[in-house]
Formats: structure tokens, sequence, C-alpha cells
């Protein structure tokens, strides 16, 4: 396995505990540091964090460096280019996981920022501790005890001054809101932040198990592409309706419906008047014969086709 190290107090204090942990499991454990190459002396961050993690017995370390293009954000790219990186130096040494230092503050900051966008259950669940390669051991550990175990352990942390950057919505929400709904509301904010991620995670879990079982059940393979019929949907509560066409569009034209988009498909199953057939990006949507029809569309495929009369 493998530590995503970038020198500071979260990742710095799980490097250790893993380089302790993993002999004693009968694992092998390195560490992984990225080089985003976005502040004057990152090489040598870079390198102060490799000497770290060889000083505590992890193998093997390696340093990885990476473009940074800015599209979608600075914080977005440098997000993918370090995930990107991380799946390419895990392939390279066979790694099973890699380790991500996110600890509960992390956590809460996420759903606060997803509550702040308003883009639902998924974004409010946070992180999952385990995501396919990734796993996060200490989402329920506060950020304070790792800084507090780096002190206690003669470990010297790096602090990213990107921390402290106002012009970042993460740094404003850990240095400002955080700590204002703290100071008005009492004690305890971040822990039941991280608790409500907990519980919509299980929510959301079960209704999409339940969406994936009625896929299985409703959805007919039509000559234009793939079918759920008006009554199965309509006999649903909303949630599952909505992750129906969700899951149906997802699965079969690897598309992201957003909810504007996911509420409009569904009028045509608890609003119907005989509405034309919806051209979404991608797939086109109607009703016909009892049935929402989804198929996919080309570009430059003519749309405003006179309303469809359903039977």
């Amino acid at each position: 396995m493998l530590v995503a190290l970038s020198g500071g107090p979260d990742s710095l204090a799980l490097a250790a505990a893993t380089a302790f942990e993993a002999p004693r499991a009968g694992l092998r454990a390195g560490a992984v540091i990225i080089d985003h190459g976005l502040q004057e002396g990152s090489a040598d961050v870079a390198a102060q964090a490799a000497s770290a993690a060889t000083s505590i017995g992890l193998d093997p370390v390696v340093i990885r460096r990476v473009t940074v293009d800015g599209a979608g954000g600075p914080e977005a790219a440098a997000r993918d280019a370090r995930y990107a990186a991380l799946a390419e130096v895990a392939a390279e040494t066979g790694a099973i996981a890699v380790l991500l230092g996110h600890t509960l503050d992390d956590q809460a900051e996420t759903v606060l920022l997803g509550l702040a966008r308003g883009s639902g259950a998924v974004s409010l669940q946070g992180m999952d501790a385990v995501s396919g390669l990734y796993r996060r051991p200490m989402l329920g550990i506060r950020r304070v005890t790792t800084e507090q175990f780096c002190a206690d352990s003669s470990l010297e942390p790096w602090h990213d001054p990107h921390n402290l950057d106002q012009s970042f919505t993460r740094v404003r929400v850990r240095t400002s809101i955080l700590p204002m709904l703290e100071a008005e509301l009492g004690p305890g904010i971040a822990d039941a932040l991280s608790r409500t991620a907990d519980q919509l995670r299980e929510d959301s879990d079960a209704l999409d198990h339940f969406a994936e079982e009625m896929a299985e059940d409703f959805a007919q393979i039509v000559e234009a592409g793939i079918a759920l019929p008006v009554s199965a949907l309509a006999a649903q509560p909303a949630a599952l309706r909505q992750r129906l066409i969700r899951l149906v569009v997802a699965s079969e034209f690897h598309l992201s419906l957003s909810r504007t988009q996911t509420l409009e498909v569904a009028r045509l199953v608890t609003d119907w008047h005989g509405q034309k057939p919806l051209d979404l990006p991608g797939v086109r949507v109607e009703r016909r014969n009892g049935l929402i029809v989804f198929a996919a569309t080309t570009v430059g495929e003519l749309t405003g086709q006179d309303p469809v009369v359903d039977h």
C-alpha cells in the first residue's frame, strides 16, 4: 500500500502510523509525494516529505511531478492531476490501496460546502472511507489530534501556505465559517456534520440499491434504446423515481443528468399533458405507448417534434 504524503501534519501522522502498523499486519507500505509545482520551492518540500517517509521506514518512496492546467479552476485541476498521478504510481508499484490523510475536519468542510452548493445528498454524504483504490482511515480523527501526534513524535510537518489563502473557498470554510458556527451554536459542529454525512450515505446507499433492483425488473430494451414503464415509475416515491431515471441514463448512455434535467424527465410521468420529447445533451426522452423511452441522440439531430400522444 501507499500513503499519499504531502508532508502536512495529517498525512505525516498517517504515514508514521502506517509505517508502524503495516509490518505487524504483514503488509509492505510506501509513500507517494505529488509535487504540483504551484509554489516556489515545491521540489524542496517534496524532497523533505520523501526524506521523512524514508526515515520512518516507508519503502518505496516515489515523488511524482504533475502539471496543473487550471481546467475547472485551480483547486479542481490540482485535485484531478493529483488523483491521476496517485493511480499511476499505484499501478506502477502494484499497490493494493492508497491511503489518504483526510480527517473528520475535512469531512465536515466537505459536507458544509455541499450544503452551500445545494448539490443534494450525494455531496452531503461527504467522502467515503473506502472508494475503489483509495482508503481514508482517519475520517473519525480530528485535525488537532494529528497535529499533536506529530509534536509528540518529534515529526516536523510542512504547513502549506495555501491553507491560509482566503481566495480558496475551503480555506474560508476552515478558518472562518466553521469556527463561527462553533462559536455561535456551540462545540461539536464538525462532529455533527460528519455524523450527518454517515447517515446520508447509509440512506443513499439503500436507495441506490433499491433503484438498481427495480431497474433490473422494469427496464426494457426497445429498438430506439431503453425504456421504463410509466406505471412503474408513477408508483415509486420521488426519490426512487428520480434515481431510476438517472441510473438508466448513466448506465445506458454514460451521461449524468442534473437535478433540473431529471425533474423534467419525471414530469413526463407525473405531469403528462402531451409534451414534446425532451432533447437533453446526448439523449432524447419521450413518453410513448405507456413507456418512458430513452434514446441516444447525435449532434445536429433535429428537435421540436410534434407532441406525443400516449396510449
